[in-house]
């Protein structure tokens, strides 16, 4: 049984996915809370699997509360669920350690399996929310691009591919935005690292700060 909770001010949508994820057995809702503030004393109560989480809300905000939940909870999954396809309100929520990110205009099976995915360690990215993600990636500062390219020459893809190392994606995340598969998004990750002569994402992520920040 998966646990979940629901965070949305606005009572009226709640019970309604209340109602949808409650059809099905796999999943029992286990709270709704109101804002981020009682999201977070609510996971520390019912210690759910995945947190359904709306962004905009009174007192705290979806983006604050799931880097709150993410720090003292690390297990649980957080599920961003909202009217607004914002592409800084993406970056955001999943560079704090949102699993995904939904619209409301999403159908109930869509739902379901989002949570069942989401639970099983899956990134959940619509495909206009992930060309959203991959556009904001690209809007970075030529100074930058240029300066990676010239210190270790990198490809194009590279150094998009860097750079959102540098930001703090996840291997993932880079695929799904950039839509490669998790192998080809490895093999160029690899390269990098290669020609940064870096071990690990750690060390990689220095060598870059080294550069941009010199």
């Amino acid at each position: 049984m998966i646990k979940v909770l629901i965070v949305d001010d606005q009572a009226i949508l709640a019970d309604g996915i209340k109602s949808v994820l409650s059809s099905c057995p796999d999943l029992e809702v286990v709270g709704i809370a109101p804002d981020g503030s009682k999201a977070i004393d609510a996971v520390d109560a019912a210690r759910p699997d995945v947190v359904l989480m709306d962004i905009r809300m009174p007192n705290m905000n979806g983006v604050i509360a799931t880097q709150q939940i993410k720090r003292r909870s690390p297990e649980t999954k957080v599920l961003i669920l909202t009217t607004f396809d914002d592409s800084d309100y993406i970056l955001n929520a999943i560079n704090n350690g949102a699993s995904g990110y939904l619209l409301k205009d999403v159908s109930a099976a869509a739902l379901i399996d989002a949570v069942k995915n989401a639970y099983a360690g899956d990134t959940i990215l619509p495909a206009k929310i992930a060309r959203r993600i991959a556009d904001a990636a690209r809007m970075v500062s030529s100074d930058r691009e240029i300066r990676l390219k010239k210190q270790f020459s990198f490809s194009d893809r590279e150094v998009e591919i860097a750079i959102m190392l540098y930001e703090g994606f996840t291997n993932k995340q880079i695929a799904s935005a950039l839509k490669l598969s998790d192998g080809t998004a490895r093999n160029y990750i690899s390269s990098i690292y290669e020609k940064l002569s870096a071990s690990s994402r750690t060390e990689a992520v220095e060598k870059m700060r080294a550069i941009l920040n010199g």
